[in-house]
């Protein structure tokens, strides 16, 4: 049985729903950071927001709901970064750029340390899970377009497999490096070293 893919009851068309839409999110994400995914619900959430909770209920079906759209929301950051790094594909000087991209990308969750919170959020259900999957896949087909030219002796579908393993990889190796107790210099360069090895050996 496949499970179901969670999206808004609705997304804004108008300014002033954009802004309230918005601003739920962004006081979701503070909540979820503060008391965990356990403690985390919407009523609190639209109480924080100072918004009806009928108005929370017109997007979000459930607090469930409401975390994939926050990982959604955290991929459009690196579906940026992933851009920047394409447009300067083919280059021999390609492992220069990925290390800039991992440095950006480390960034992102240094600076903001709700991303692990979200991460772990949509590891709860099977549907928050299956939902992250999507979000995960549509990042892999964009790494898969960009290893085109890294690998060009490998067939297509063994790419799209690649490009899925190092997103799955990064994400996973980003939210251990900011652990509790965990070097996150040290993290980074691992993944780094992780990212290099398979991308050389990839076209092997």
């Amino acid at each position: 049985m496949t499970a179901e893919i969670l999206e808004p009851r609705r997304r804004p068309t108008q300014e002033r729903s954009h802004i309230k839409f918005d601003h739920l999110l962004q006081v979701a994400r503070e909540l979820l950071l503060e008391v965990g995914f356990e403690s985390f619900t919407c009523e609190e959430v639209a109480h924080r927001a100072g918004l009806p909770i009928g108005t929370l209920y017109q997007f979000f079906q459930n607090k469930y709901v409401m975390v994939c759209e926050l990982d959604r929301v955290d991929a459009v950051a690196v579906r940026l970064e992933l851009e920047q790094f394409a447009q300067e594909i083919p280059s021999l000087d390609w492992l220069r750029f990925l290390d800039r991209l991992v440095d950006h990308m480390a960034e992102l969750w240094v600076n903001d340390p709700s991303r692990r919170a979200v991460w772990h959020a949509v590891q709860s259900t099977p549907a928050t899970r299956a939902t992250a999957e999507v979000t995960e896949r549509e990042l892999a087909s964009e790494v898969a377009y960009i290893l085109g030219p890294l690998t060009p002796g490998t067939p297509r579908e063994r790419r799209t497999i690649m490009a899925e393993v190092l997103v799955h990889v990064v994400y996973s190796m980003l939210n251990f490096s900011i652990r509790d107790g965990q070097s996150h210099a040290e993290a980074v360069i691992e993944l780094k070293r992780l990212l290099a090895a398979y991308l050389l050996a990839g076209d092997s």
